[in-house]
């Protein structure tokens, strides 16, 4: 596809890996009432897939943050666009993440979780960037640990586009060295 300088990984190894995650999350949370908690927009496909790889029942819920907006680094500040639609007090919930990098919006988003006296708040995420940490942040889950670069697909997008790719890529500099 135009942009992207390569494939990081293919759709095969992100099949086989969340389908691991799906077993891992299912025999940790067998006796549970697991809520997966999507941070829209990025991790509707991995959330989607990781609930069809599960063995156990599972509610979802989405909320909208945003640290982005077009550019390619996170902005330092993070916004609610959309908060969850039921309480969580008293429920295992699992943050189920595209990407962490800086670690800014998944720390805001536990703190602010947090106060809303859930049994318990654990993080899956699909792709950890440790290079970019700001905040200690350490996932449960991890899919793939990934280097520094900007990468699209499976959910993750440059300006909206390249989300529905099936696999991960890295974008060329070039699609984003305008901005």
């Amino acid at each position: 596809m135009e942009g992207i300088e390569r494939v990081l990984l293919d759709e095969r190894q992100l099949r086989e890996r969340v389908r691991e995650l799906g077993q891992d999350i299912s025999r940790d949370y067998a006796d549970g009432d697991l809520l997966l908690l999507g941070i829209l927009k990025g991790s509707v496909i991995f959330l989607a897939d990781l609930a069809r790889a599960m063995t156990i029942p599972v509610d979802m819920d989405f909320i909208a943050v945003s640290s982005y907006g077009t550019s390619t680094a996170t902005s330092g500040q993070v916004r609610l666009l959309k908060d969850l639609d039921a309480p969580i007090e008293g429920r295992d919930v699992l943050i189920v993440e595209d990407i962490i990098d800086s670690g800014l919006t998944l720390s805001y988003l536990m703190d602010m979780l947090g106060s809303r006296n859930p049994r318990s708040i654990k993080v899956a995420v699909l792709l950890d960037k440790p290079e970019r940490r700001q905040e200690d942040v350490f996932p449960e889950y991890t899919g793939f640990t990934i280097p520094d670069e900007f990468v699209v697909g499976y959910g993750l997008d440059y300006a909206e586009q390249y989300r529905a790719l099936p696999y991960i890529g890295v974008l060329s500099p070039a699609v984003y060295a305008e901005q």
